[in-house]
């Protein structure tokens, strides 16, 4: 029923298909909507996920029209970077309240600036309102490493103490799409290790912002972070409703319509018959300005 009902969305998509390539849409029925009304059902707890590519300019400024568009409803938005590992959070700290310059604080993530000027404006969103905050979300980049080289066994006690609490692998619909995307592995062993530093990301991610939510339920959290780990649902979105049914969760997918084609974007944005919707909303526009990417 859920393939038949997926095949009479696309084919209704299709009749319809837009031939504009900019916008926000719907990601269950692709009707055009504005910023606002999709933010206008938005309560405090909530987790908002914007997906980007990263390095695109025109991605961080939608991100930021998100963020100014909660405020303006009148939340106290927190933010959540996919960027800053959680072990850092202390120096995220330092430098929102000014006791850390720039140049000691890029030093201490092991950053570079180039990157860092594109998501300057989003570490900094929060410090405007009293108790928001810059949540540093992801796992230390050592341990994924290691996983992606040696598999979990390869952890050390220590090593295994940084795993978020209930540490689960993510479900097999995700782990199949994980893996369609990398096509030239050189075994299956290879495979899991990969999609177990995945799952890392993803878990860890989902653990700090869940619990930041939790403790502070008058705000709404916006996590900027990789595309792939919001699209479908299967990754980040997944493990936030597991560790948090309670928690109301909005998905942004940015979509880069530069040299697509309209069968191409129709493929990109029509619901998928086997992973379902990719977001509850698409943000369509061409991103002609690639930056240069040296980030986390």
């Amino acid at each position: 029923m859920k393939t038949l009902n997926l095949f009479l969305v696309a084919v209704l998509v299709s009749a319809c298909a837009h031939a504009q390539s900019t916008g926000i849409f719907r990601g269950n029925d692709l009707q055009e909507t504005t910023l606002s009304e999709s933010l206008s059902k938005v309560t405090p707890g909530s987790i908002i996920l914007v997906g980007e590519n990263h390095g695109l300019p025109e991605h961080q400024r939608q991100q930021l029209q998100i963020m100014q568009g909660l405020r303006d409803l009148g939340h106290v938005v927190s933010v959540g970077m996919e960027f800053f590992t959680y072990i850092d959070q202390s120096h995220v700290d330092a430098y929102r309240a000014g006791g850390l310059g720039e140049a000691d604080f890029l030093k201490a993530i092991n950053w570079g600036k180039p990157s860092f000027e594109l998501y300057k404006g989003q570490t900094l969103f929060a410090r405007a309102s009293e108790g928001a905050k810059t949540v540093a979300l992801n796992a230390p980049r050592g341990l994924t490493g290691k996983v992606s080289k040696g598999g979990l066994p390869a952890l050390s006690e220590q090593e295994r103490a940084l795993l978020p609490p209930q540490f689960s692998l993510g479900r097999d619909s995700y782990k199949k799409r994980f893996l369609e995307q990398m096509p030239h592995l050189p075994n299956p062993e290879a495979g899991e290790r990969y999609f177990a530093a995945q799952s890392i990301w993803d878990d860890t991610m989902a653990w700090r912002a869940t619990d930041y939510i939790l403790a502070h339920p008058e705000q709404v959290l916006v996590v900027v972070v990789g595309e792939f780990h919001t699209r479908f649902g299967g990754g980040l979105g997944d493990r936030i409703r597991a560790r948090s049914p309670q928690t109301p969760v909005i998905t942004f997918s940015q979509v880069n319509t530069t040299d697509l084609s309209e069968t191409e974007l129709q493929s990109e944005i029509t619901p998928h018959q086997e992973y379902g919707v990719r977001a509850d909303y698409l943000w369509l526009e061409p991103a002609k300005s690639p930056a240069p990417w040296s980030g986390a």
